[in-house]
């Protein structure tokens, strides 16, 4: 059976601390590219395919072999992502291709990119911070919070900071003078 493991791979399994016949034995088993190990799926599956393998190597082995399928979970590997690509805010789960701003996420049912409004420049829009002004976005609840900062003078990058920062208390004290400037 002609190997698909390349000579770098074998070298690898080896460094992993296989013996040479324990590598010719996972060849003839069927695991001739790295991809197998996808179907092997754990280390204890592939102690029982090589004979005499440790648990501990099998598990190095099946570390460094499924890093390539499952990169932020074996650590390690590097995952780039096109501009378009969207996360839900929620679970992380990726949206897909046909995603638009405002839709809901397929795997938790939330709202994966909520519209949110600047407390800066009053733009709309979905994301962390705002497309016109460049402000970090504040939830919805807080609005009108950041906004009687912005009229007090803070600086457009200190009012996220600041309202993360307070207690209930301090943020109670806020909301009566919003509540008192509407009168």
């Amino acid at each position: 059976m002609a190997s698909t493991l390349t000579v770098l791979e074998q070298n690898i399994l080896r460094a992993k601390g296989m013996t040479e016949p324990q590598v010719k034995a996972l060849i003839e088993a069927g695991v001739t590219a790295r991809a197998d190990f996808r179907t092997v799926k754990d280390a204890g599956t592939l102690c029982a395919l090589v004979e005499g393998l440790s648990a501990e190597v099998a598990k190095a082995v099946m570390d460094w072999a499924m890093d390539e399928a499952t990169p932020a979970a074996g650590g390690g590997g590097v995952v780039v992502d096109s501009a378009d690509v969207v996360y839900c805010v929620h679970c992380q789960a990726k949206q897909p291709k046909d995603y638009k701003s405002g839709d809901l996420c397929g795997s938790c049912g939330k709202q994966a990119e909520p519209i949110l409004t600047c407390f800066w420049c009053a733009a709309s829009g979905p994301g962390r911070f705002c497309r016109a002004c460049g402000a970090q976005f504040i939830s919805t609840a807080e609005l009108e919070l950041g906004v009687l900062l912005k009229r007090e003078g803070l600086a457009k990058d200190d009012i996220p900071a600041r309202l993360e920062a307070m207690s209930a208390a301090d943020k109670e004290v806020l909301w009566g003078r919003v509540r008192k400037s509407r009168r």
